[in-house]
């Protein structure tokens, strides 16, 4: 485990194709958002002193009471930057320095290995000097007490170190990282990329952030087929309706416009998925918390998303369709249907809806991503955004594909009608999410704004209305959405009271609020006990919690071995189960775990199921 933890016709784009990219930058916003008083990227003119990714790791997944542990800090300096070894050359340049701190009780004391430095020559130095380039680790061996208990232990490293480059040093600072050490049996060989490498200074880079090549490929084919499974979840199944309509009248233009298409589609959702990635890193640097879904945690975000869904759905209705300039709409009719630009823009709007859901394998890719460097991190998220387009991307290499589709014909009006319907119920799911995030007043006016908003947009469709008077009903209408958003983006401390996944009065199993010192105490005391990690705006976490885990077997199975459950609601920002999820290698969810007495805890997959639960229980 690591620790830093840190549509379109002609030549025309609907608003809602307008809209969607300032939307993606609202969600991008809401990734690296802090709340009040939280640390913020540094202006212009100031520089980041940060210039190394920090992480820690255990070469074991659970140890034995009293059996040794290896813990290795990794340090990796970015390009063009050094800091100075553990021994600096002259007295008055700050060492690298890591401090352990263990939890109570345990011996103090660890003894570090810190690795040799290289001798290089700077404009700034009369002589050679001792410094750290590319990838560094330092070493440690601990061992929980003889007598603790079955649990995990958090163990923070404390990085301090001064990045200099060829000119000037910066002011030294102190980077924070955090592991779990568990204390059971069934301890397993981890984190190999560790604890193979030399401890000498590396040269950084994507491979030796992931230790061996065979490493890092893995992590990327993990990723792809995460981001494949998305496209298979619920969140995108109204975007992909979308898609089909727009790939049915690309269909029209031939193969050409078929292959045009599907790779503006995939470039789209490449192209978001790194910026996520640009967003995560630089959340990540600011030391702000970062996680997958997790803007739709700001009010913000999801009142500038349902204001979109809104007008495409208005858009899908047939209710207004607004020109691009000369200039934008030479690329938009470079494809005979939507357009490149509005294939490009369906690519971000899929991003965006697929972030509140999760897939197999997409978890443990993403836990990898945030946990590594600045060119992993990129080069995971854009495996993760390949997955996803890779359908796309084959019906481009393989256009007569496209033969399967249905040929346009007058169907396609009721089919546009129907999707707007799909889109409504997306939004309906929106401001469900919203009633977890702020006060039941504030949701209202927001409701009310949005339909001010789309009496607004019908305004400005109705035939024989004078041009002075559409483009006033247009300016009502923006003004209004950016005043029902700010309403809602001012509410954000307010606690919503919705009910999360089944109504209290059908639920099978006796839920208790999570909290983790509890669960550890009961773990070690001999009770079975099962957290699950959900959220209001988790669509994946509805459905396990409806079809898998309220059931008659599972809540049978519980009683039965006496299992305590307890159900973390992320719906809002929550630094601790944001905590708790790093410790565990994860930043998204849904997410599952299982303390067992007398052994480490059990993580389920993102799609759980009956017989995963039921049968763990009985081994």
């Amino acid at each position: 485990m690591s620790a830093r933890i840190s549509a379109a016709r002609g030549t025309g784009l609907s608003v809602a194709t307008l809209l969607v990219a300032a939307t993606l930058l609202a969600g991008l916003a809401g990734v690296v958002s802090a709340g009040p008083g939280a640390a913020q990227i540094p202006q212009q003119g100031v520089p980041d002193l940060e210039k190394g990714d920090v992480s820690v790791a255990l070469d074991r997944t659970a140890y034995v009471a009293g059996e040794p542990a290896e813990l290795a800090v990794r340090l990796v300096i970015e390009d063009g930057w050094h800091a100075n070894s553990n021994r600096p050359t002259y007295d008055y340049l700050i060492a690298t320095e890591v401090d352990l701190e263990l939890p109570p009780e345990w011996p103090e004391g660890a003894a570090l290995r810190y690795p040799a430095g290289e001798m290089k020559t700077f404009s700034f130095a009369p002589a050679p000097i001792s410094v750290y380039e590319g990838e560094v680790f330092v070493r440690a061996s601990l061992a929980a007490p003889a007598g603790a208990a079955p649990g995990t232990y958090p163990i923070r490293a404390n990085v301090t170190y001064q990045a200099c480059d060829d000119k000037m040093c910066l002011a030294p600072v102190t980077t924070p990282a955090t592991v779990g050490l568990t204390v059971g049996e069934g301890g397993q060989a981890a984190n190999p990329e560790f604890f193979a490498a030399d401890a000498g200074a590396g040269t950084g880079g994507i491979a030796q952030a992931a230790g061996s090549g065979r490493g890092f490929l893995w992590f990327v084919l993990l990723g792809f087929l995460g981001g494949l499974i998305l496209n298979a979840m619920p969140c995108v199944l109204p975007v992909l309706s979308l898609k089909v309509f727009g790939l049915v009248k690309s269909a029209e233009g031939g193969r050409r416009a078929v292959t045009t298409g599907s790779l503006a589609t995939a470039a789209g959702i490449v192209l978001s998925f790194l910026l996520l990635a640009g967003a995560a890193i630089g959340a990540r640097s600011a030391g702000i918390a970062v996680g997958w879904g997790i803007q739709f945690q700001e009010p913000l975000f999801v009142g500038a998303l349902a204001v979109v869904v809104l007008l495409f759905a208005l858009n899908m209705w047939g209710l207004f369709e607004i020109p691009l300039p000369a200039a934008l709409a030479r690329v938009g009719s470079a494809g005979p249907s939507e357009g490149l630009a509005g294939h490009l823009v369906t690519g971000f709007f899929a991003t965006l809806m697929a972030t509140p859901c999760s897939a197999p394998f997409l978890g443990t890719a993403l836990g990898f991503a945030l946990t590594q460097d600045a060119g992993t991190t990129a080069a995971m998220f854009g495996a993760i955004g390949t997955g996803m387009a890779s359908p796309y991307l084959l019906l481009a290499a393989f256009p007569a594909a496209g033969r399967v589709l249905p040929k346009p014909g007058p169907w396609m009006a009721t089919f546009k009608v129907v999707m707007g319907f799909l889109l409504a119920a997306t939004l309906v799911w929106l401001l469900f999410v919203m009633a977890g995030l702020v006060s039941a007043p504030r949701v209202a006016f927001f409701e009310i704004g949005l339909l001010a908003v789309a009496l607004a947009v019908w305004l400005t469709s109705r035939r024989g209305s004078r041009p002075a008077g559409r483009r006033i009903a247009a300016l009502a209408a923006a003004v209004l959405a950016a005043g029902a958003v700010a309403t809602v983006a001012q509410g954000r401390s307010e606690a919503g009271g919705v009910t999360v996944g089944v109504a209290p009065e059908d639920r099978l199993i006796a839920w208790e609020p999570f909290d983790r010192d509890r669960a550890e105490e009961l773990s070690a005391a001999g009770s079975y006990v099962f957290v699950d990690v959900t959220a209001d705006w988790c669509f994946t976490c509805k459905v396990n919690e409806t079809l898998f885990i309220e059931t008659e077997e599972v809540a049978g199975a519980f009683e039965a071995h006496g299992v305590i459950a307890m159900r973390a609601d992320w719906t809002r920002r929550d630094d601790s189960i944001s905590s708790y999820l790093a410790d565990f290698g994860r930043y998204g969810i849904p997410f599952y775990v299982m303390y067992r007495p007398g052994r480490e805890p059990h993580v389920f997959s993102e799609l759980i199921s009956r017989s995963a639960i039921v049968d763990l229980l009985g081994d």
